[in-house]
Order: C-alpha cells, then structure tokens, then sequence
C-alpha cells in the first residue's frame, strides 16, 4: 500500500481475530515508532510490549476504554522519559510521533489497531505507573491495541476546507 494511501484508511480497530501477531511484526512496528521524528533527536520513548492476556485484562481494569483488549493479541505502551526529553513536555510530543508511526506500520502490515490515550489523564498516568511499577522519569503515554482485524471500517472524509488558512487567519 502507498503511503498516503495507508494516512487516509487507516482506521481505529477495536474487534480482533484470534491470530496471533508474531515477533518480527512486533519488532517492524518498534522500529516503526524509534523512526518517529523527536524535538533535536533526544528520542525520549520507551515500549513496553505486553503479549500476556492476563496484564492485558488487568489494564482492563484501570482504564475505561481499553476493552479491546480483551480480545487484541498485543498492545505497545508507550512511555516517555523525562530524563531524555529536549525541554519541559517535548516527552509527549515525541511520543505521539511514535505512537502514529505504530498505527500507520500496524495498518501497512495488515494489523488492526488503536491509540488508548492515557496522557493526560492524572488518574491513568498514576494507574498505569503503579500497575507496571515504573520508575519516576519513566512517564505512560498511550497504549495501542494491537491484532488481526476482524471488522471493516469504512474511510471518512475528514477534510474541511473551512479548517484550512491560507497567509492569514
């Protein structure tokens, strides 16, 4: 698939088959997100991999909208470290660049994903710290849900014209 071509049907997937995703496509999707472009290059990113369905259930437990786990054969935390970042935030900047690098390399490869915000959420950051005992600088951003689609999502169009400025507001 081309690229631009993979930005517009890309689609957040919720519902996953039972095939399990293997370790290269788990590896292609980390070097996807490391690819991410970082404020001077500091790359302030960590990945937890989580393969087990029972820490998958228990993030179930502590964050709302993450019951698409239940059924996902993985999902990528992804973490930003404070002793890494250019200045005070960049962290979170960097870490969505790599977070829509996954989604974009799940789609290329054929997987179904979605994006489990939990920054800026005071009370997800503290949950999610706790359940994968992280350390201080360590920061949660996002969680993706990863595996075979098992539901077809039809491509919005999401252009706006009225959302486009051209010189001056």
């Amino acid at each position: 698939m081309e690229l631009l071509e993979g930005i517009l049907t890309r689609r957040s997937i919720r519902k996953y088959t039972e095939a399990n995703v293997d370790e290269e496509q788990i590896r292609s999707l980390l070097e996807a997100g490391m690819q991410a472009p970082s404020a001077v290059n500091c790359q302030p990113w960590h990945f937890l991999v989580l393969t087990s369905k029972d820490r998958m259930l228990e993030v179930t437990k502590i964050h709302p909208y993450s019951q698409m786990l239940k059924g996902a054969s993985c999902a990528i935390l992804v973490l930003g470290d404070t002793t890494l970042e250019h200045g005070p935030g960049y962290w979170a900047v960097d870490c969505a660049a790599a977070t829509q690098n996954i989604l974009l390399a799940a789609h290329g490869l054929g997987l179904g994903s979605v994006w489990v915000g939990i920054h800026p959420r005071e009370e997800r950051r503290v949950a999610f710290k706790e359940l994968f005992e992280l350390p201080d600088h360590i920061e949660p951003f996002a969680l993706i849900s990863i595996g075979y689609p098992a539901e077809v999502r039809p491509k919005p169009d999401r252009y706006k014209q009225n959302k486009v400025h051209v010189n001056k507001w």
